[in-house]
């Protein structure tokens, strides 16, 4: 427990407690033990919040966090050798903004350390592949292998000579007699480990997991015959301590790569030397696409300062170098925290349980959402409503969880009860009275694992709503339409009204129908509805009996959602224009539990504005109102200066009220350019027609340049 004085909350300090501990065990199977109980990059995860977390707290930084020391331990098998250089691993950039960062910290360091501040530096940067193996120190006497020793803890590692001789592109004579320290990572194609793997298959034997803990665990036999079996590679990329004044230490990283290369090393051929972030990010995305075409793993590129000289200037932090970083592609594994279960309904009624989670970075792109698949997986997995979880993309797909980090576990976890009763099954008749007679039954299908509604028309109803919710008269959001919605119900990303307004970029990326653009035009679409008027927050709940019109009165009477919440029937029905059926329709609506938490979480996402008040100049305003209370309006055609909707809400305004049919009741069509049948229907039962011009005048008296509300 930390004792120092700190502003973190419990329960990021107990948050941070547990990171530790999960991260200092896999971190041991991982690097010691050459086991994978979860994927680098999921660990990467685990410590990336880590990190983040002591960022924002600095005083909770401890000396044996995972965050400032070099993981791995020298197995006791081995004789324990002591680095004449300390062994450093670099930090780790996630994203663009990130290494667009690590370039601004960069420059600004180096231009605070040289020239008194005054002139700014621009280093250049040299690109090399981040190989996923087994980092190897190999240390030369007057050109002749002296000892391989592994990273270990940085401090302290293995001496694997003998085994480390086995490797064929490791040079026993370098070209030149020079005392030389160098560093590199010993890795197994993908292609050996398909050929050892055939072998073990004849043998009955289980086959090895991947080629980094295969290369791994043969640098760490006791037996160098094995290791030669193995045939493992190896690049060198560092000159860590160099000698000699002759031949002269080259003044660059890259310069360096050329020479290691000269003394007989094997260099990666791909490093680049590049001057500005943008190549950096241009690099990452190239090879992003390419890596798996290689035979070896990478699961990033390493960007440093090219000068050496600036390298030194730059220095060290506790654990890693300040000129260069790890800047990891896209992971396809992370961690983050379940929020909810939430149970979508498919169109053939089939219920599917839903993950909503803290929104997390993973495979390039944002995500929220995650399927559970069915009630037999969420038993499988154990997975509970507050779990830290294991999230996997594999390309453009839905996310699945993988796994739950139990050692994250909240103390009062509960397991997660699958229910009896959904709310979205509780569709029916429209009366709302069905709900709460427990027509939201869900059933199992006999013989699969799957869950179906009762009500046979739950989805078809469901989407109705939504269509509605998004409408015009309601939130209003451009680019939501019924394929949209059809598209987002399908792949259980939305189940509430709610959920639209969670939803993240990476989540629809994912989806038929949908490009970088116009998830962006999207996300910007519901972004401008958060902000709604009550009239149509009511009109989007497809509350029974309440369209645009009853919305509005409503609405106008009580001016806040709160009151119209609390209303009693008898307060609603003496609303003019709400009659008994209605009124009982919006109470009891108000008084069914899901319906309240619909409305919650809603509210959670969206803020309802103040109604507007028209301000009608001076004396004109008596008449006009005069000329407009109690009249029925439809509006048809393209009006030349006034969008339907605004004029609309101009007669409601002056108490009058806007149809979206004509009937015998209706007093005024204010008609446009290609009106259609309803101007048709008001010529034969003969309802004035007048232009949007006489509609104006009707509010002002006179044409004021146009001048509309």
């Amino acid at each position: 427990m930390v004792k120092m004085k700190t502003s973190a909350p419990h329960t990021v300090i107990d948050r941070l407690k547990k990171l530790k501990l999960a991260i200092e065990k896999y971190r041991y199977e991982y690097h010691v033990l050459d086991k994978t109980p979860i994927s680098e990059a999921a660990l990467d995860s685990l410590k990336h919040e880590l990190v983040e977390i002591e960022a924002k707290y600095p005083e909770l930084v401890t000396p044996d966090s995972p965050s400032q020391r070099v993981a791995g331990k020298p197995l006791p098998e081995f004789t324990k050798v002591e680095h004449q250089v300390p062994q450093w691993s670099f930090n780790d950039a996630f994203s663009e903004d990130e290494i667009r960062e690590f370039d601004a910290r960069t420059k600004r360091f180096l231009k605070s350390e040289t020239a008194g501040g005054k002139g700014a530096v621009s280093p250049t940067y040299t690109l090399e592949h981040k190989i996923d193996g087994l980092k190897i120190v190999l240390t030369y006497e007057k050109g002749l292998l002296k000892l391989a020793a592994t990273r270990g803890d940085g401090t302290v590692g293995e001496d694997v000579t003998e085994n480390v001789k086995t490797i064929e592109s490791v040079p026993l004579r370098l070209t030149q007699p020079v005392n030389i320290i160098v560093e590199g990572e010993v890795w197994m194609s993908k292609s050996q480990l398909t050929i050892l793997n055939k072998k073990r298959a004849k043998d009955n034997l289980e086959p090895f997991a991947n080629p980094r803990n295969l290369a791994a665990g043969s640098i760490r036999q006791l037996d160098p015959k094995i290791a030669a079996e193995r045939k493992l590679q190896t690049f060198i990329y560092y000159i860590a301590r160099y000698n000699p004044a002759m031949p002269p230490m080259p003044a660059t990283q890259h310069g360096s790569l050329e020479f290691l290369r000269e003394l007989g090393f094997k260099v990666n051929p791909y490093w680049k030397h590049v001057k500005t972030v943008e190549d950096i990010v241009a690099y990452w995305k190239e090879w992003h696409k390419k890596m798996p075409k290689q035979d070896y793993n990478a699961d990033g590129i390493v960007v440093k300062v090219d000068e050496l000289t600036l390298q030194t200037t730059l220095g060290y932090t506790g654990k890693a170098p300040r000129w260069g970083i790890a800047f990891k592609f896209p992971a396809e594994q992370v961690t983050t925290v379940l929020e909810d279960i939430v149970f979508q309904v498919g169109r053939t009624g089939v219920v599917t349980p839903v993950a909503h989670l803290r929104p997390v970075l993973v495979a390039g792109s944002t995500v929220s959402r995650a399927t559970l698949h069915n009630e037999d997986e969420i038993k499988r997995l154990d997975v509970r409503i507050g779990d830290t979880v294991i999230l996997q993309k594999a390309g453009d797909v839905i996310p699945d969880i993988v796994s739950v980090v139990h050692e994250l576990r909240l103390k009062d976890s509960k397991p997660f009860v699958w229910p009896t009763h959904v709310a979205a099954c509780g569709v029916g008749d429209g009366t709302g009275a069905d709900v709460a007679r427990d027509a939201g039954r869900i059933e199992r299908i006999p013989g699969q694992a799957a869950w179906r509604c009762v009500a046979k028309d739950s989805y078809a109803q469901i989407k109705r709503r939504f269509y509605h919710f998004v409408s015009k008269h309601c939130f209003d959001i451009d680019g939501l339409g019924p394929k949209i919605i059809d598209v987002l119900l399908e792949h259980n990303l939305i189940a509430s009204f709610d959920d639209i307004f969670t939803l993240k970029r990476g989540d629809l990326l994912a989806l038929p129908r949908f490009a970088e653009q116009s998830v962006d035009n999207l996300l910007t679409a519901i972004e401008a509805a958060r902000k709604v008027t009550l009239p149509r927050f009511l009109a989007g709940l497809s509350i029974p009996q309440v369209g645009e019109e009853t919305a509005y009165d409503v609405a106008k009477h009580f001016g806040t959602l709160e009151k119209v919440g609390d209303a009693s029937y008898e307060e609603l029905e003496a609303i003019y224009g709400v009659g008994p059926v209605v009124a009982r329709a919006v109470y009891d609506w108000f008084r069914i539990g899901e319906n309240k938490k619909l409305v919650a979480h809603l509210l959670k996402q969206v803020k309802i504005e103040k109604m507007a008040i028209v301000n009608i100049k001076n004396t004109s305003s008596k008449d006009a109102l005069s000329k407009i209370t109690g009249k029925t309006f439809v509006f048809t055609g393209t009006l030349p200066t006034l969008e339907r909707i605004a004029a609309e809400e101009m007669v409601r305004e002056r108490g009058g009220h806007a149809s979206s049919s004509v009937s015998k009741k209706t007093d005024y069509v204010v008609a446009g350019e290609n009106a259609g049948s309803k101007l048709v229907t008001a010529r034969e039962l003969g309802v004035k027609i007048i232009s949007e011009e006489d509609f104006l005048k009707m509010l002002y008296f006179e044409l004021r340049n146009s001048t509309t509300c």
